[in-house]
């Protein structure tokens, strides 16, 4: 027997210097001691599909074949990685990392080990590196070809256009033809050949690692994605399937998903004999029972899904791995199997902390390679690898949220002249190989770190065109953003980024993103500085507000005048009197804005001495200013009367063509349209409320003999008239509005809007059935109650399940006749429903539905019937499938509907509550930070629609992310949290934790108010009386 041939490793052929590579050490830590003994060879097949061999000693467990691997790739974040194989019985198992390899795989030679991804974690953007990622990629084209990642043809036609970009470069009809013919990356695919040709033709530039990254965006929305399906039984013998995610547990009927199990719902997990049992903890509200109990094929099938599930939890939700049990001394009950290796957040803190060299890697069938170097200098013209980023984890795994890298690497392209030269290696590696680690890796990597920052902080924000370039399959974009690089060029699918089909999958619109980029971080010397520089006293904070609202104003008027106006030119779907209805009514209010906001920020600079230094008394003052442009804006009264015609007209218009609706629908997709369109419309009403607050605090504040207390005074009754002419418009607008809004959030009714309705209020209340009692979402009118639940369909709509109209209805506690707290019996003329919820909330609904059905008693009779029918109230959703974040796709993807958070955080919210909303708005700078976090970072913050948005500046187009604040709680940090700062407030929702930091006393105490109104219950005086309705 000779020795082994010793061949070079993949990096090492290019070029690059040996690295240990070890995918589940600490930094600092050394391999693993190899045991002694006879070697035995493991045949393992990689994700490219060419086969390695690897020698391992046979008492050597699982963990050193497996870091081999990882070894021989340079992989970084191997943790995401397993070895599958099948066992003795033919059945596909992963390698237990801590038992020796060969007591599980019996028969080394007649094995082929597969290394595949194991663990898909929420957001591909906590994938650091790009091999890893190019490997994910290499995984969903396998999961596509074997028919396991199932979607829409659209969805497929887009994915593997991503695939055909990264392996042979830009669209050429011939050259893609060629190549699809020669490679098939799923059955049948030749129907759709000139799909994926036509999405090809729009990658034009793209990198291989823009593309994965693009690729892993669509494919991580679809339902499958990283699902493995385990047969399995109901305790009605119903066959169905069992799965395991980042999230908990799923239940699957086909290739539809019918139930999930969070992770935090779970208490216990066990299997006995064939039987898998889930114990889930106490819940009221919830109709299932303490444990369920499904039925698999074999003890082996039951207990190997039970190991999959304990390593998902561990790896997810843990912080470290967990600890062995110690040995029983006489005998043992149950498995002894855990967990190895590290969990997730220890894989992210590690590539965080760079104790790792970036070395080059071979992409097979791809003519550009692919170079991680820290030390690379690229051109300016070069392409920017997609910028890495983390995400707020508003699911139970906040703690687990991904680092982003500062480490801004770039892509370089290399043309080959042959690329059959590119072999996929074919080595024999030992793990005694390889295991000298470089530690001279951490100051080129902190220098690197610095360059980035410095290059970033140079980038200013550009500008954004109009463009209603819309997605490529017009389909809707992501409430939830993944951030990309300002600097960076924009990459078509990524700025519209498609929620391909109803198979797509899509992070839940109440999960934000991290924005973390560390350009934007200021130490506390800089604010310090910052804050000694400019005035302090209150009317300049007032003043400042006044200027900070008016940006965002003019960019919510920019929205109709730029952007819609933009869309609407180029498709012919709107008549021109309604064209000229909008835009000469809106054009006159933007160019009078512009100009005011000029005339603010000029004195503002006065004030604050950047310029004119030496002036003082006159210019610290804002009233003449506003008194000013408050009795030019009178002459605008003409326009603002019409935005009640405009309205009408437009959804009368959507009502009569097909083509308008799809057109405003598609429009509402683009994230410049953060809000509904129809809220864009009513801005120009709300803000003069916003001017009416304003002058009120600063009349309040000067004394009377002050300089500008006279002009404040007199600007104040210029807009209170303005205000009390319009306010009974603004009202029925904003019912006829929500009207509207609420009719796209349901399915089956068809008449919701029609004159004389009011809206009153909606929520989420429990109601009793047959199976216990299951979460609903109410809408009260002042004529019906509408009960509806979250369909299990690809839609964020609401189903109607049924209606009671309040002529007639009485309401009573029923407490004792059914021993559920807070409980009330609402009696129909025709039907009787039992509703619960908490004291707070059913205090709230008590009040609400009283007063209705004393108007629809004194109104002349009841309701008119609805058109549609409403389907038996059956469906099989309890109030544990709705309570955690949503992990299936949304297909209708306007903005967040307020009845999609109030449903998901189980909250309520007044049509009063919503009229506070509008006059509660606020924009500016704060500082954020984390939990766990060090510095504060610096956005523009713009709170609206009970909903915060950040930007990096005044000056984006959209923003970046946004987070629902119903259901959150607003306090002030306290001594034991060390947050040694003024100005701080603090909100949290469950584990999450977010604290913001404000520049003054004033602007503190504004952003409290605001925040407040939204995360807490206003006050359930009616905003109207009975006697004036808000009918249109």
């Amino acid at each position: 027997m000779g020795e082994t041939e010793q061949r070079p490793t993949a990096g090492s052929r290019l070029g690059a210097q040996e690295n240990a590579g070890i995918s589940t050490l600490e930094h600092g830590q050394k391999p693993p001691v190899t045991p002694p003994g006879k070697l035995i060879s493991i045949k393992i097949q990689m994700l490219d599909d060419t086969q390695e061999t690897f020698d391992v000693p046979q008492r050597a467990p699982g963990k050193v074949l497996h870091d081999a691997v990882c070894n021989h790739l340079n992989l970084v974040e191997g943790d995401y990685f397993g070895l599958e194989f099948p066992d003795h019985k033919k059945m596909m198992v992963w390698l237990d990392l801590l038992k020796p390899v060969m007591k599980q795989i019996r028969r080394p030679k007649h094995v082929v080990v597969k290394f595949v991804v194991k663990f898909f974690p929420p957001d591909h953007t906590q994938l650091q590196e790009e091999l890893t990622r190019y490997l994910f990629a290499l995984q969903v084209k396998q999961d596509l070809a074997q028919g396991r990642l199932t979607c829409n043809d659209t969805s497929t036609a887009l994915l593997i256009s991503h695939i055909v970009q990264s392996e042979i470069g830009d669209f050429d009809e011939t050259i893609d033809r060629e190549h699809l013919a020669k490679n098939k990356y799923i059955p049948q695919q030749e129907a759709l050949e000139d799909k994926i040709m036509e999405f090809h033709r729009n990658h034009m530039g793209q990198t291989p690692a823009e593309s994965d990254f693009q690729l892993l965006e669509i494919a991580r929305r679809l339902e499958m994605y990283g699902i493995r399906l385990h047969p399995a039984k109901d305790r009605e013998g119903t066959k169905i399937n069992l799965a395991v995610a980042n999230t908990g547990i799923l239940v699957f009927q086909g290739h539809t998903k019918i139930n999930a199990f969070n992770w935090a719902k779970v208490r216990k997990l066990s299997f006995k004999r064939k039987r898998f049992l889930i114990k889930l903890r106490p819940d009221v509200n919830s109709s299932f029972q303490d444990t369920l109990e499904f039925l698999m094929a074999s003890r082996d099938f039951c207990k190997s899904f039970w190991k999959i599930c304990v390593e998902h939890h561990a790896f997810f939700r843990l912080f470290e791995e967990p600890k062995p049990k110690p040995k029983p001394v006489l005998f043992s009950r149950g498995s002894s199997f855990r967990f190895s290796g590290r969990t997730q957040k220890q894989v992210l803190d590690y590539v965080k902390e760079g104790g790792h060299k970036k070395v080059q890697f071979e992409r097979k069938h791809s003519k550009i390679h692919s170079i991680r170097s820290p030390t690379a200098q690229p051109s300016e013209q070069q392409t920017e690898v997609p910028k890495q980023s983390s995400s707020f984890a508003h699911g139970e795994n906040n703690d687990v949220a991904a680092v982003q890298s500062c480490r801004q690497g770039k892509e370089l392209k290399a043309s080959t002249e042959d690329a059959g030269q590119h072999k996929s290696p074919s080595l024999k590696k030992s793990p005694k190989e390889g295991r000298k680690v470089d530690g001279a890796v951490v100051s080129t990597v902190e220098k690197e770190e610095e360059a980035a920052k410095d290059r970033m902080q140079q980038n200013r924000p550009q500008s954004q065109q109009p463009s209603t370039g819309g997605s490529l399959t017009g389909s809707p974009h992501l409430s939830e953003l993944s951030i990309n690089s300002q600097g960076g060029p924009s990459v078509a699918n990524m700025s519209l980024s498609p929620n391909l089909s109803p198979d797509a999958k899509q992070s839940s619109p109440l999960i934000s993103p991290l924005l973390n980029d560390p350009s934007c971080i200021r130490t506390d010397d800089e604010e310090e500085v910052k804050r000694k520089r400019f005035p302090t006293e209150k009317a300049y904070f007032i003043a400042k507000e006044a200027a900070t609202t008016e940006r965002t104003y003019l960019k919510d008027l920019e929205v109709i005048t730029s952007w819609f106006q933009s869309a609407v030119s180029k498709e012919d779907c709107m008549p021109e009197t309604l064209k000229n209805l909008i835009f000469s009514n809106f054009e006159p209010l933007h160019k009078f804005h512009t100009g005011f906001l000029k005339e603010i920020e000029q004195r503002l600079a006065l004030w604050e001495g950047r310029s004119n230094a030496h002036i003082k008394g006159d210019y610290q003052r804002i009233g003449d200013v506003m008194l000013k442009n408050i009795q030019s804006m009178k002459q605008l009264s003409i326009h603002l009367w019409k935005h009640n015609e405009i309205l009408m007209e437009l959804e009368s218009g959507i009502k009569n063509s097909r083509k308008l609706e799809t057109f405003c629908r598609d429009f509402e997709l683009q994230k410049v349209c953060y809000l509904p369109l129809n809220t864009f419309l009513l801005r120009p009403l709300h803000r003069l409320m916003h001017y009416k607050q304003i002058m009120e605090r600063l009349c309040k504040h000067y004394p009377p003999n002050h300089i500008d207390f006279r002009d404040s005074r007199a600007a104040l009754a210029e807009i209170s008239e303005m205000v009390a002419q319009l306010h009974g418009n603004m009202i029925k607008m904003e019912n006829f509005q929500k009207l509207h809004e609420l009719k796209k959030d349901l399915i089956g009714i068809d008449n919701l809007v029609i004159p004389g309705r009011e809206f009153i209020r909606l929520g989420s209340l429990s109601k009793l059935s047959g199976k216990g009692l299951q979460q609903r979402m109410f809408f009260l009118f002042n004529d019906i109650l509408l009960y509806t639940s979250r369909g299990l369909t690809a839609s964020n709509q609401f189903k109607v399940h049924g209606h009671l109209p309040l002529y007639g209805m009485t309401m009573e506690e029923s407490e004792e006749e059914w021993g559920v707290p807070y409980c009330l019996t609402l009696r129909g003329q025709h039907q009787s429903i039992v509703v619960a919820a908490s004291r707070a909330e059913m205090d709230k609904w008590t009040e609400d539905i009283q007063m209705a059905i004393d108007l629809a008693e004194k109104s002349s009779g009841p309701a008119p019937e609805l058109l549609a029918s409403s389907p038996p109230d059956n469906n099989p959703l309890s109030v544990s499938d709705c309570t955690s974040l949503p992990a299936g796709l949304i297909s209708d993807q306007r903005p967040v509907s307020i009845s999609y958070v109030c449903w998901y955080r189980m909250q309520s919210l007044s049509f009063y509550d919503i009229l506070q909303s509008n006059e509660n708005q606020l924009s500016g700078n704060l500082l954020r930070k984390f939990k766990n976090s060090n510095g504060w970072q610096k956005l523009w913050v713009v709170f609206t629609n009970f909903c915060m948005f950040f930007y990096k500046s005044h000056q984006d187009n959209h923003p970046l992310a946004s987070l629902p604040l119903l259901g959150y709680s607003l306090t002030i940090p306290s001594e034991s949290e060390n947050i040694h700062k003024d100005y701080v407030f603090k909100l949290h929702f469950k584990s999450h934790v977010y604290y913001f930091r404000a520049e003054s006393q004033y602007t503190f105490e504004r952003w409290m108010e605001v925040i407040r109104s939204a995360t807490s219950s206003a006050s359930r005086t009616r905003a109207l009386s009975h006697k004036e309705p808000h009918a249109y």
